[in-house]
């Protein structure tokens, strides 16, 4: 009868008594005692609505004897708890059924994502100009790695170590937290790098004044930003709305030229379950795990024809559009 839990119901189970914060209901005369609970559970809203005082709202034991309720003939209350409890029954399957198409969906993305990184999400195109040789007439200085280590690369892909990709791997300031203020440059620390996006939860705020003091680390719209400790390789894009933002230590931002790598198939690539294995596998640290930008820029990846990355990237849209579809329908 107090507070917040104005109107909750239950059933007691084993001897007690209560306070008087508690309304008992007690000798069920001529009433089941699972139609009053359904009838108590369907007023509860009403009861919060009743509930006076000022910090802590409450109603009083006469407002819930002097509440009216139907009285159906008896054996049509037993009737009307079993249609019930037989809706709440098929509500809770499809519920549980829910979540496990849920848990089924995130699986398939995955899985999708993993055929993709490995060329077996859409078909090769002989016509494409494979990956070394664009890879060569960008930068002729290029000296490729052997890879006969590594088998079944499907035709007109190569393995490079990230940091010949054109992109750099840009490290945050070190920003104080006693230097935040309540509106200013957002700053973009590891807590908002999800999974799959950058968040906007418990923003913090550096002053605009300062912005030439952190140039450097100011951030562009469609950054693709990846934390470095915790949860490591989680990456997202910062979108416009965030702006503007400054990079915190531990997020590097992966910046550079689309000539050799689209950036969202890098997206793709980097949200994989092959390249979280990876970082997991190669973090250091106990209380916090890190991966390190050195070894961020030696990590070696499953390059295709630049043709065949926005062709991989179409078909993951497409699919994942399917998918969300689904998911939102549920």
């Amino acid at each position: 009868m107090y507070g917040a839990t104005i109107g909750k119901v239950g059933i007691l189970t084993f001897p007690a008594t209560t306070n008087q914060a508690c309304c008992a209901c007690v000798e069920y005369n001529g009433i089941e005692q699972m139609y009053l609970f359904y009838f108590l559970l369907s007023h509860k809203e009403e009861f919060i609505m009743l509930g006076g005082g000022g910090a802590q709202p409450n109603i009083s034991k006469e407002k819930i004897v002097d509440t009216y309720i139907p009285i159906p003939p008896q054996f049509e209350q037993k009737r009307i708890i079993n249609a019930i409890e037989q809706w709440f029954a098929l509500i809770d399957t499809l519920e549980s059924a829910k979540e496990d198409l849920q848990t089924s969906i995130a699986q398939v993305k995955s899985k999708i994502l993993d055929l993709a990184i490995h060329g077996k999400l859409v078909p090769q195109d002989p016509n494409d100009e494979p990956a070394i040789e664009l890879l060569k007439r960008i930068n002729p200085k290029f000296t490729p790695c052997d890879n006969a280590h590594y088998e079944n690369i499907p035709e007109g892909w190569t393995i490079i170590a990230f940091k010949e990709t054109g992109y750099e791997v840009l490290n945050g300031f070190a920003f104080k937290s006693n230097s935040y203020v309540e509106k200013g440059i957002k700053v973009i620390r590891i807590t908002n790098v999800q999974d799959g996006y950058i968040c906007d939860d418990d923003p913090k705020y550096y002053p605009i004044g300062s912005r030439n003091e952190i140039e450097k680390y100011m951030l562009n719209e469609n950054d693709l930003l990846m934390s470095l400790t915790g949860n490591v390789g989680r990456v997202g894009f910062l979108n416009k709305e965030m702006l503007p933002a400054a990079l915190n230590q531990r997020v590097g931002c992966l910046r550079g030229s689309e000539n050799l790598i689209d950036k969202e198939y890098l997206y793709y690539y980097f949200q994989s379950n092959s390249f979280k294995k990876d970082c997991l596998d190669s973090a250091k640290g106990v209380a916090q795990l890190n991966i390190s930008t050195e070894w961020l820029k030696s990590y070696e990846i499953l390059l295709p024809p630049l043709c065949e990355q926005k062709r991989i990237v179409n078909k993951i849209n497409e699919l994942f559009k399917i998918l969300d579809n689904i998911s939102a329908e549920l």
